[in-house]
């Protein structure tokens, strides 16, 4: 098992380590009998990057031959979900969603949509991401979206007035998606049940989000209209939240459009002061974040939030969580490119 590890990259060690702590806590064996009725979609934004450093500098300090022939199998983004198959006897669909640094929510979006299709009866699904590298933080660092704050303890404040970047973090989150009817007849610990799903698209730039967040409102309404859920039972939102100027207030405008007059009695917060960014990943993280809110009626802080921005003007949950019986949340991811990405979670009743 030591050999085959080390020859894949970090990305795909981290989706196999999250997707085996998944099932084992869903109590979810896979057999020769149920294998290709499971199977599995984990999206990543940017792949085996580490592995590519590493490469890249033996091809110019020590010439081509010396460039490992696991090269292009470690770092291709489709790994993320082909190890993982590999690695707990996954047979059902899959596939590897790149969507930036909403792949991670695509993803277990794209497996609910599965198993709603029939092609399957239950899904590990989730992102992962590797990027703490010198190549991934100086791109992030020139593209101005790190934070240079000197503290690194607060530097991720997001929905602040001082906000000025993300601080890059890394790892994996990973679910598993089962068919109600299925899981219930095997006694599963059900978090709570996937409504909903929205996906959009902003047509606009690069990197930035679309003006007011135009793109997330739509794909905010895309799943409650999916849930048939009214805007007012939802209660918590977990946003995507970067800490970037950009995003946080376009992100407090999305949902207001979406949300109308009720965006002011629901709760937001972005777990990204803790966690950091962790781009492809962040989604996985973040759903299970939202699952735990739901089930166990309690909301996760936004932390360091001790500056206001007038222009983020919601119930962020500052600093402290916070217990509210939750009936419906929602988990928002947007990615460069203009990908936009929301899920929905009911309370299991």
């Amino acid at each position: 098992m030591k050999k085959r590890i080390e020859k894949i990259a970090r990305f795909s060690q981290f989706a196999i380590a999250a997707s085996k702590e998944a099932l084992e806590d869903a109590k979810l064996e896979i057999t020769e009998e149920n294998a290709d009725r499971i199977g599995v979609i984990i999206g990543s934004g940017i792949g085996g990057l580490d592995v590519i450093e590493q490469e890249v500098e033996k091809l110019v300090t020590r010439g081509p031959k010396r460039v490992s022939p696991f090269y292009i199998p470690a770092a291709i983004l489709n790994m993320a979900s082909g190890n993982t198959s590999i690695y707990i006897g996954a047979k059902g669909p899959n596939k590897t969603v790149v969507t930036a640094c909403a792949s991670g929510t695509n993803s277990i979006g794209d497996a609910f949509q599965a198993i709603l299709l029939g092609k399957a009866d239950a899904m590990v699904a989730g992102g992962t991401e590797a990027t703490v590298t010198p190549s991934g933080i100086a791109g992030f660092a020139n593209l101005k979206a790190l934070s240079t704050n000197p503290d690194p303890k607060t530097a991720s404040r997001p929905f602040t007035a001082d906000r000025d970047g993300f601080v890059l973090g890394e790892g994996a989150g990973v679910l598993v998606l089962e068919e109600l009817e299925h899981a219930k007849k095997r006694g599963a610990k059900i978090y709570a049940e996937v409504v909903g799903y929205g996906e959009t698209g902003d047509a606009f730039h690069m990197t930035a989000p679309s003006d007011g967040g135009e793109g997330a409102a739509r794909a905010f309404k895309m799943a409650l209209e999916q849930g048939n859920i009214k805007p007012e039972e939802v209660g918590y939102i977990n946003a995507h939240g970067t800490s970037t100027p950009a995003n946080d207030k376009n992100e407090t405008q999305a949902i207001k459009t979406a949300f109308g007059e009720h965006a002011y009695k629901l709760s937001v917060s972005s777990t990204k002061g803790a966690t950091g960014h962790l781009l492809g990943g962040a989604g996985g993280i973040e759903a299970a974040f939202l699952a735990l809110a739901i089930s166990e009626g309690i909301m996760p802080p936004t932390i360091n939030y001790e500056n206001p921005d007038p222009l983020c003007d919601l119930d962020y949950v500052p600093n402290k969580p916070v217990e509210r019986d939750i009936e419906v949340g929602m988990s928002s991811s947007l990615g460069f490119g203009g990908h936009n990405a929301v899920l929905a979670f009911r309370k299991y009743k």
